[in-house]
């Protein structure tokens, strides 16, 4: 299957425009509109959330990431291929977090050119096509090159990196990694952590485990984000109980 991963929003013609390109070169291969609300213009908060949600894909997936404020500009264009699955998009560090938790990765930079190119729709004239390329198991069409140098990228990033439709705050960081009794502070609220919405009062925030294992912060029928004042890019304080 061919995965979406956007800042595209969900109005306007962009994911049409690439749906069609994959129609018309991958026909057979389903699509998934994962997110299309990818934190607009901000690889690096995109890096941590497209990370938490690959594994629920099964192998030879094609993920079509474009998050890309520089396109038309000096970055590269990608493919990368990760424990078995592929990503088509910017070399603008929108990979990095995947392929710094990967156990096999290797990267191609994109040399096959369309016969139109614009300067500011390279998810639609370039990646769809490559995307489809892959989808339909053909050689990456670009040459390998060296993976990037990530020993300062942070394995998990303390920063709100998505708020959803009810106001639940998504971090960047790994439930998994945090003990129990840790306290998260964001400005002047202290949230514990709690197992679900119903352990919890109404009104009541607290933080906890979501489905893909990232910590996220949320209020028992209420809007985290109103309730605390937090935006995409929020930092969190953790604090360890002795």
């Amino acid at each position: 299957m061919i995965i979406l991963f956007t800042d595209f929003g969900s109005h306007g013609p962009y994911l049409g425009q690439m749906k069609a390109v994959l129609q018309q070169h991958a026909s057979t291969v389903p699509v998934i509109d994962l997110f299309s609300g990818a934190p607009c213009c901000d690889p690096e908060l995109s890096a941590y959330l497209l990370a938490a949600y690959v594994d629920e894909f099964p192998l030879d997936s094609v993920f079509l990431c474009v998050v890309d404020p520089g396109v038309g500009g000096a970055r590269a264009a990608v493919i990368v291929r990760a424990d078995g699955r592929w990503f088509v998009g910017p070399d603008n560090g929108l990979f990095n977090t995947i392929s710094k938790l990967a156990h096999h990765v290797q990267w191609w930079e994109i040399t096959w050119q369309p016969q139109h190119l614009s300067a500011s729709f390279h998810g639609r004239d370039l990646f769809a096509p490559v995307a489809a390329h892959l989808a339909r198991h053909e050689t990456p069409p670009g040459r390998l090159r060296e993976a990037p140098l990530l020993d300062t990228w942070p394995v998990e990033l303390a920063k709100v990196i998505y708020i959803d439709h009810f106001g639940n705050c998504i971090t960047g960081l790994r439930a998994a990694s945090m003990r129990d009794d840790t306290l998260i502070r964001i400005g002047s609220h202290t949230l514990r952590r709690a197992r679900t919405f119903g352990d919890v009062g109404l009104g009541q925030g607290f933080w906890y485990e979501n489905a893909n294992g990232l910590v996220e912060l949320a209020v028992n029928q209420g809007r985290a984000e109103q309730q605390f004042g937090l935006v995409l890019g929020a930092t969190l304080e953790c604090i360890k109980l002795s």
